[in-house]
């Protein structure tokens, strides 16, 4: 029987950032969580589109062509092949990511952060 998923306190156990940890799984799907400050790389998914979710703080997703600035309670989807940098410039920022399973955050295994299961 799957248990209910305390989102703050999944939160307060961890410090690091841009390491995903996953809360829960349905179906091939992992809901992720992450802090982020600064900037991330460039990357993009192939594969797949990438949610991102923001819980607390600003988050902005740049992409070639414009910059898609997300506040607390706001999501957008980057679509699949498109090439995107989250950027955190204003203090951390708490996400919620949902990822298809062992999807690497970079978009390439060898330069990706591991999600750990939590």
């Amino acid at each position: 029987m799957a248990a209910k998923v305390n989102l703050a306190e999944k939160l307060a156990g961890f410090s690091d950032q841009w390491a995903p940890r996953i809360v829960s799984r349905y179906n091939d799907n992992e809901v992720r969580l992450v802090k982020v400050e600064g900037e991330f790389v460039w990357h993009r998914h192939e594969e797949t589109d990438e949610l991102f979710l923001v819980l607390e703080g600003v988050l902005d997703i740049e992409l070639r062509d414009r910059t898609v600035t997300l506040e607390q309670g706001e999501l957008f989807v980057v679509p699949r092949g498109v090439e995107h940098r989250p950027c955190a410039r204003h203090g951390e920022a708490k996400l919620l990511l949902i990822d298809p399973r062992d999807l690497p955050n970079t978009g390439d295994p060898a330069t990706a952060t591991a999600a750990v299961e939590i």
